[in-house]
């Protein structure tokens, strides 16, 4: 059996509005897939997205939520659902985090609370929403939704194993991500996939000069900066391939191999 069909499909993006997330967004609608872009502060982008994707043929909606809040995400996971053909999300993309800076001595609890928040739980209430949504539709017998790929990839950041000493709440975040990307593989198996992709050196972070992080990707054994698109399509891979589950696409031009053999 080949790849899955994805056209048709709905996704749901948070984070989409801009940078790697509008790259999985333009990704997944060249396979004909219709995206709900959900931004937090960045409307204007959202808007200019949807409108170049509904341009390429599909259908597309930006929809606002906090994702530090359990009753936004709530409200517009049921939004999307309003905007969903057939009432339907069938893939799922936790791609929004922050990424503040902290260290060991200046942690807090404020802190630590809001990148797991963001980072974490919001993608584990989500999915957890998802899978109810999908659970739902085959104990209703809906024929149609039970050979629909239901799959869900998180993003997380190739450094999980390491130290990141300079965002300590941010790699805790991530990692609490990646444990739970291993569990919720296990727990709704077989009705939803839930796989990761955790990006390298792909773009500086917003505010930040590439200067450093220059030098840092030719430290790779690919010597060199990886591009969103890159990222994207382990995204629309992951989803295709329905024999693969709690696993994680390391997109890093090798440096994850490299920091573990000699790190």
């Amino acid at each position: 059996m080949g790849l899955i069909d994805l056209a048709g499909r709905t996704a749901l993006i948070t984070g989409a509005a801009k940078r790697v997330g509008r790259s999985v967004a333009r990704a997944l609608a060249d396979q004909g897939v219709n995206i709900v872009v959900h931004f937090n502060t960045s409307k204007s982008e959202a808007e200019a997205l949807v409108a170049e994707l509904q341009g390429l043929g599909i259908e597309a909606w930006a929809l606002r939520a906090s994702l530090d809040d359990p009753t936004q995400i709530e409200r517009m996971w049921e939004q999307a659902l309003g905007c969903a053909p057939q009432g339907r999300i069938s893939l799922l993309v936790n791609n929004a985090s922050i990424f503040p800076s902290d260290t060991l001595s200046s942690l807090d609890l404020q802190s630590l609370d809001k990148n797991l928040g963001v980072n974490a739980l919001a993608p584990l209430r989500l999915t957890r929403l998802f899978a109810g949504q999908i659970r739902g539709a085959r104990r209703t017998r809906q024929r149609e939704a039970a050979v629909q790929p239901a799959c869900v990839v998180n993003l997380l950041d190739s450094r999980i194993g390491g130290y990141m000493k300079r965002h300590l709440s941010y790699a805790l975040s991530k990692r609490m991500l990646f444990s739970l990307t291993r569990m919720l593989a296990l727990e709704l198996a077989p009705e939803v996939r839930v796989n990761a992709v955790a990006p390298g050196m792909i773009l500086a972070p917003e505010g930040r000069s590439g200067e450093e992080l220059e030098r840092l990707a030719a430290r790779a054994p690919l010597a060199r900066w990886g591009r969103p698109e890159d990222v994207a399509n382990a995204v629309v891979f992951l989803m295709q391939n329905d024999y693969i589950t709690g696993q994680v696409v390391y997109v890093d031009g090798g440096a994850f191999i490299k920091e573990n053999l000699y790190g």
